[in-house]
């Protein structure tokens, strides 16, 4: 059975930096696209960014790039999401999502638009002004 476990939110101030971990557990898929999703209060779910495994090649959402990072340490099945230059707009629950038969865009990034098969329980992000 599948598991991603989240950890690493918590309460920041803005222009703050927070890491959020995934620890991923219980599959045997070697390809995959992993990444992280989050929703904030009345909206809906997001991309934010997402890795593919078989050749690193990564997705950021528009409202992230050049802040956020995405990265994973295979030995550890972790993955890792660094967020720095925070926003109270970035404020949502964040949610690690994988997929072991994942779709592709043309440009051979993982696609986002479609519900991933496995999530983690999701960990909370609050950025202060």
């Amino acid at each position: 059975q599948v598991q991603l476990v989240e950890s690493g939110g918590g309460s920041v101030q803005a222009g703050g930096s927070l890491r959020l971990s995934c620890a991923a557990s219980g599959y045997t898929f070697s390809t995959y696209c992993m990444g992280w999703f989050r929703q904030a209060a009345g909206k809906e779910r997001e991309a934010v960014a997402v890795i593919y495994s078989g050749g690193g090649t990564t997705f950021y959402g528009d409202s992230v790039k050049g802040r956020f990072t995405i990265s994973q340490d295979n030995a550890k099945n972790t993955l890792y999401l660094q967020m720095n230059s925070l926003k109270p707009e970035d404020t949502a629950m964040y949610y690690c999502a994988a997929d072991s038969y994942p779709l592709f865009t043309r440009g051979g990034t993982c696609a986002v638009g479609y519900e991933y098969k496995y999530w983690g329980q999701g960990t909370q992000v609050t950025v202060s002004s």
